[in-house]
């Protein structure tokens, strides 16, 4: 139950954090509030593909994978679907292995806010968009911890239980 609160609640502050500014970049008195995906739009038009590569799969692809992948265990052991446990393993451990690199976007808009404070040249404002990304990241890093993956097993060891009873009771 914690995951699924955990979970729900990471895809509910997604919404905010991909609809709400993240940061502000003010150069010699001008800027726009910059939103996630305006800011890897921004990034690939003026030709850095490459990084706006790495801020659209840190911050859209990763969060988003990792909800699914909360969904699909919660789903399996909450429905007992027919899933074998090595794949639900499989999904629990890149789901924990990815989390952590969603902060990477957070560390550099900290970095950009405490290195380009030039006054009246330039200045970084983090929006209220980083703080709700924050926040998914470290509910699904909660949620991802809430999960247990034994639970998996659990179901797995109930279907061979229930398939070796049908089959003493065919015999």
């Amino acid at each position: 139950m914690l995951t699924w609160a955990l979970t729900i609640t990471g895809a509910l502050l997604l919404i905010p954090a991909n609809v709400l500014p993240v940061m502000t970049v003010i150069y010699l008195g001008a800027g726009e509030p910059s939103t996630i995906i305006g800011g890897a739009l921004e990034l690939y038009q003026n030709g850095l593909w490459g990084i706006a590569l790495i801020v659209f799969v840190a911050s859209i692809a990763v969060p988003v994978m990792k909800l699914v992948g909360l969904v699909i265990l919660c789903l399996t052991v909450q429905l007992r679907l027919n899933v074998a446990p090595r794949q639900s393993m499989r999904i629990y451990r890149v789901v924990n292995a990815i989390g952590r690199w969603s902060l990477l976007d957070l560390f550099m808009i900290s970095i950009l806010v405490a290195l380009v404070d030039m006054g009246a040249i330039a200045e970084v404002e983090a929006g209220a968009g980083s703080t709700a990304f924050a926040t998914v990241v470290v509910v699904t890093m909660f949620a991802v911890r809430a999960f247990d993956p034994r639970l998996v097993w659990d179901v797995y060891e109930d279907r061979l239980r229930a398939n070796n009873k049908k089959h003493r009771e065919t015999e």
